[in-house]
């Protein structure tokens, strides 16, 4: 009768063992609705404007960092938000003048973070404000082929900063590509 429960037994145990090898560590936030963001890791080291991406692709990389900076207003969220703040909508127009403007002109939609969170999740919110910058862009009639979007979740964040950092830290950055 031992010999017959000898197999049951190896078998449960290892049924078990595998069970408990493939789950992973729970995240301080679950996955965001919209799935994760994508993005380089780099640093937030700003480039000079000169140093401009003219390329038909997606920026990724390094090249995601080209661009002019600071010429157009960054958009700020408010904490674990990537819903665009009734202050933050003025900064529109003066996004919707450039891009008249500059019929060629190509804007990136950086998404940031603050530090709180885990890695997966700041990519999918800094994924999620930079498309709902994209999204309202696009209702005021900037043609969506004229926008990328790229997280770059909480890198480059401070962590363990004040509120003010972290105020710094929520937002879309925009940057111009051609």
């Amino acid at each position: 009768m031992k010999s017959n429960l000898r197999p049951l037994v190896t078998l449960a145990v290892a049924a078990c063992a595998l069970l408990a090898s493939g789950c992973p560590k729970k995240p301080l936030h679950s996955a965001p609705p919209g799935g994760y963001g994508y993005g380089s890791g780099i640093d937030g080291s700003q480039l000079t404007p000169s140093e401009v991406f003219t390329g038909e692709e997606r920026p990724t990389g390094e090249d995601a960092r080209r661009g002019k900076r600071g010429i157009l207003p960054s958009v700020f969220f408010d904490f674990d938000s990537a819903a665009i703040r009734g202050s933050e909508r003025g900064k529109f127009t003066e996004v919707v003048e450039f891009m008249k403007s500059n019929p060629g002109a190509r804007l990136l939609l950086e998404g940031h973070c603050d530090w709180r969170g885990t890695t997966e999740y700041n990519m999918g919110l800094g994924d999620r404000r930079a498309n709902a910058v994209k999204q309202y862009l696009g209702s005021l009639g900037v043609s969506a082929a004229r926008l990328e979007t790229l997280s770059l979740g909480d890198s480059g964040a401070a962590e363990g900063g004040t509120e003010a950092q972290m105020q710094e830290d929520r937002r879309v950055e925009i940057a111009i590509l051609e």
